[in-house]
């Protein structure tokens, strides 16, 4: 629970960092969101299925699952529950709206099955003060549904546009 002004603003510097955090993940920026991780950050990803500890493991999982820049992400996190434990840390819970659309890989590059797959679920983020900045120590999130379509069976996916990080 918020209880002082200042805790408004440091809440809604942690919205911020979850925002970045979002946009960075679907965009593959994977530098950009390295800044946002503390060293020693862990996730627990689809109920746990997919754990890991340390930067340079999250990163290793994210920038190895999503390489294929034919992959799509959308991820919607909203309706924030930030508590702060002390001054240099807080806790939040955000329900997650998401969707990855996979086309797979006809070249075998894309270990992935063609697949559209949408779903939501409740992050729990734990947020560090490093530096006078919130990071993310952990994140990871629990569905509350999963619905996976195969798109092995679709002649043609069109895309009739798309983002370039160039």
């Amino acid at each position: 629970m918020i209880t002082s002004p200042e805790q408004l603003v440091e809440a809604e510097n942690i919205k911020q960092l979850k925002y970045a955090y979002l946009r960075t993940v679907d965009l593959k920026q994977w530098d950009e969101l390295a800044e946002l991780l503390t060293d020693d950050v862990t996730c627990s990803y689809s109920d746990g299925k997919y754990s890991h500890e340390g930067k340079e493991a999250v990163l290793t999982f994210l920038s190895e699952a999503l390489t294929d820049p034919r992959i799509i992400t959308k991820h919607q996190c909203h309706h924030p529950e930030i508590a702060f434990n002390s001054e240099v840390e807080a806790t939040a819970t955000w329900y997650l709206t998401d969707l990855v659309i996979n086309p797979g890989n006809p070249d075998g590059d894309n270990p992935f099955p063609p697949i559209t797959l949408q779903g939501t679920g409740f992050y729990t983020d734990v947020y560090r003060k490093v530096g006078g900045e919130w990071k993310i120590s952990h994140t990871g999130y629990k569905r509350v549904y999963e619905e996976i379509v195969s798109r092995e069976k679709l002649e043609v996916l069109s895309l009739t546009s798309r983002f370039d990080k160039s």
